[in-house]
């Protein structure tokens, strides 16, 4: 008997346990693995303090290398944000009846992916106390942010993201709040009953989180495009070598998907192991999921034949430069982003076994992260190595520092995750409770259903 036949077995009060066992129990791996993220983060942070109060100098930036791993960390995790909420809000509106399970971890990967993500601008800035300069906001002095620069259309693309993925987020789990307050005391009570705005689960309430949700999915997904297409125009409005290119729009966001949706995978597996949750993220969520995953890379595999093959037929000596440098200086990183990228990973994910079992497909999307991660190496750093002059050329290599913020910036996202986890419901209790049960028709806050229709039925005779 699958996985999910043996979840719609259980009755409700099992099934709240199921899903709650994060909330509920906290062990003493929590904690050790709390305080080794920690404590990474930590070091990063002296770190980062070290650079700046040094200087760049510390880096491995040099002339003409400008923009090197901290950018590309910049464009990762911005990019690994975008399948989150975005698979999120497109399963919302096909409503996919295997959809339950993903959107709240898929959702909370978006807003922490973000969260790094936006730091990384600001890290890079070399003068980072004069961040403000980034905020279009009125001054005394009469300066004014310039509208061209690059750091400006990252500042108001991923503000608006972030905002938009957490009130997303954030709508999402009012019923899952409601019944953590029901079923939770002390400090934890008072928290989710603020949060939960007096969700009751009234018929009318549960009509209006259904329009509510229906119109963030619709708002999201051309927020979601604009973000990664306006971290590509970083690039593609540099009259660079390489850079200055029409297709990096549509490249961006294709690979921004292509590795979210590997992200969502990992996460879902770790969730799956961790809180034992194999009876609710069944074999048949992953072989979705790994679907989506093959189609990504066949696509993903087009547009950068699309984009090698216009440099090559065309032969100009600076684009063509830069892609002979793929086969030179950066020949390790080109072959390790192929072999991740497509040659590995698409025959694996065309096997439906590899799909439905879940250390195959998880070690299928580990391959896409690291691949995608060397995607964006090269678009930063080889363009710049190889500028129009030969006379400047020069290869980059990061020094300690930036690893070591780069490591930092992996510990804060597993960081605030376990927090997240440990706070509120990784999984979507609402979704999969109106899934296995067929209704939402259940009472919140000790209050029977037969009230609450009396009370609706009160509310409706008032308003005529």
């Amino acid at each position: 008997m699958s996985g999910e036949n043996l979840l719609a077995r259980t009755d409700e009060a099992q099934l709240y346990r199921d899903l709650s066992r994060s909330n509920l129990v906290t062990t003493w791996k929590w904690f050790a693995g709390a305080g080794i993220l920690s404590l990474v983060l930590l070091w990063g942070i002296g770190v980062f303090v070290y650079m700046m109060m040094t200087g760049m100098g510390v880096t491995g930036l040099n002339r003409p290398v400008f923009w090197g791993i901290l950018i590309v960390n910049f464009v990762f995790w911005i990019g690994l944000s975008h399948s989150g909420t975005l698979i999120s809000a497109i399963l919302r509106l096909t409503h996919a009846t295997w959809r339950a399970p993903i959107l709240r971890a898929a959702e909370a990967m978006t807003a922490f992916s973000l969260m790094v993500g936006g730091l990384f601008p600001l890290i890079h800035l070399g003068r980072n106390w004069r961040f403000y300069y980034t905020i279009p906001y009125p001054n005394e002095r009469g300066l004014w942010p310039n509208m061209r620069s690059p750091l400006m259309w990252d500042a108001v693309a991923i503000n608006t993201y972030l905002i938009g993925s957490l009130t997303f987020l954030y709508v999402g789990m009012i019923p899952d709040l409601a019944l953590l307050r029901d079923k939770s005391e002390g400090w934890r009570r008072k928290l989710y009953s603020i949060l939960s705005l007096g969700f009751r689960g009234t018929h009318a309430e549960w009509r209006r989180y259904h329009r509510a949700s229906t119109l963030f999915a619709i708002l999201i997904i051309p927020v979601a495009v604009s973000v990664h297409s306006i971290v590509s125009w970083d690039f593609a409005m540099a009259k660079v070598p390489g850079w200055h290119s029409t297709i990096f729009a549509p490249y961006f966001v294709v690979g921004a998907i292509f590795s979210g949706i590997a992200g969502v995978v990992l996460v879902m597996a770790v969730l799956r192991r961790v809180f034992r949750l194999e009876r609710v993220l069944t074999p048949l969520h992953f072989d979705n999921l790994g679907k989506l995953l093959c189609m990504m890379s066949l696509i993903w595999g087009y547009f950068y034949f699309t984009e090698f093959l216009t440099v090559w037929y065309n032969r100009n000596p600076e684009e063509w430069e830069v892609f002979s440098s793929y086969g030179k200086s950066f020949l390790p990183v080109f072959l390790l982003m192929i072999m991740c990228n497509f040659v590995i990973p698409f025959p694996m994910l065309c096997m439906k076994k590899v799909r439905r079992s879940i250390p195959a497909i998880s070690f299928a999307s580990f391959l896409v992260v690291v691949g995608m991660y060397c995607e964006r190496i090269l678009i930063v750093t080889a363009s710049l190595a190889r500028r129009n002059d030969p006379f400047i050329w020069h290869n980059y290599f990061p020094t300690w520092v930036e690893l070591s913020i780069t490591a930092a910036s992996f510990a804060m996202f597993g960081l605030l995750y376990m927090i997240f986890s440990k706070l509120f419901p990784i999984m979507a209790i609402s979704d999969i409770k109106e899934r296995l049960f067929h209704t939402t028709e259940r009472a919140f806050g000790g209050a029977s259903v037969e009230a609450i229709a009396l009370v609706e039925e009160g509310e409706e005779e008032g308003s005529e």
